[in-house]
């Protein structure tokens, strides 16, 4: 498995505290970039720029990302552009909404 697919895979483990979806199925991960050796950058927005949760989302990706055994530094940017909607969703996360 190609690392960049690895991270995506491992980001699935970080939920929406509030949602309780993973950030893969919400749509929350827009890059992954893996720039040089052992250093993963992810580019991700919120559902919303007010998020409460942003502290608390962001620090579990750079977490989970660190926690690879082929990642020695994780740059995790914030961006608000494009702007979040539910069509980013994966099916698996639209289900899981429904739910809610």
């Amino acid at each position: 498995m190609e690392l960049k697919e690895k991270i995506r895979e491992n980001l699935k483990t970080v939920y929406d505290p509030e949602l309780n979806i993973n950030v893969v199925d919400l749509g929350l991960i827009y890059d992954i970039e893996v720039p040089e050796p052992r250093t993963a950058k992810v580019i991700m927005t919120l559902t919303t720029p007010g998020c409460p949760l942003h502290d608390s989302i962001a620090s579990g990706i750079k977490y989970c990302v660190l926690g690879m055994e082929e990642i020695d530094h994780a740059d995790i940017q914030l961006t608000w552009e494009p702007a979040w909607t539910p069509d980013r969703m994966t099916e698996e996360g639209k289900k899981q909404l429904q739910g809610f």
